[in-house]
């Protein structure tokens, strides 16, 4: 069983830069919404990533596991490395070493398996298994980064909530990165 995952380390860098953000709004030539902008572009990526389940930016995440025999479906995606460690039977913290497993990520799809010939390591019975993982995209997909654009135009455009019940070009675009 998988227990939520802990955001470890924040992303350092958003997948829209404000010179993206104040283009989408017309608002290149003057930097009176730049702080406002800014909240936006990180409101966005934050809505995105729970609306969808994905982290899109790149950051660092921790998860906790009772056994190897989770491994096969990951609940992060997308996944560009992990560090895998235990704790052994003599109540000892181990780091796996990664010629034990390899990481298989395929877009949103990511699992932990076993290289040919290796077995996993015992572990001391109520122990958790913890994995750090680097999660989100390195390249972000232009259907998310449009999305995100959406999503500041429109918050910024419109300062007051909308009605409710309405589908948007924003839910149907990140509809195809939902978990």
């Amino acid at each position: 069983m998988w227990y939520p995952a802990v955001v470890t380390d924040e992303a350092d860098v958003e997948p829209v830069t404000l010179p993206e953000a104040k283009k989408q709004v017309h608002a290149e030539y003057h930097t009176d919404d730049d702080a406002y902008l800014t909240s936006l572009i990180s409101a966005s990526r934050d809505h995105a990533e729970r609306y969808t389940g994905t982290r899109i930016a790149e950051q660092i995440v921790t998860l906790k596991c009772d056994g190897f025999d989770d491994f096969c479906t990951v609940p992060e995606a997308p996944l560009q490395s992990v560090t895998v460690s235990y704790v052994d039977t003599a109540g000892a913290t181990q780091t796996l070493a990664d010629t034990v497993y390899e990481l298989r990520a395929d877009g949103l799809e990511s699992a932990i398996v076993l290289k040919y010939g290796q077995t996993w390591p015992a572990i001391q019975s109520g122990s958790r298994i913890s994995v750090v993982a680097v999660a989100g995209y390195e390249a972000v997909p232009s259907a998310l980064k449009h999305a995100l654009l959406l999503f500041i135009s429109d918050a910024f455009e419109q300062r007051e909530p909308a009605a409710s019940g309405v589908r948007s070009t924003f839910d149907d675009l990140l509809s195809n990165f939902r978990r």
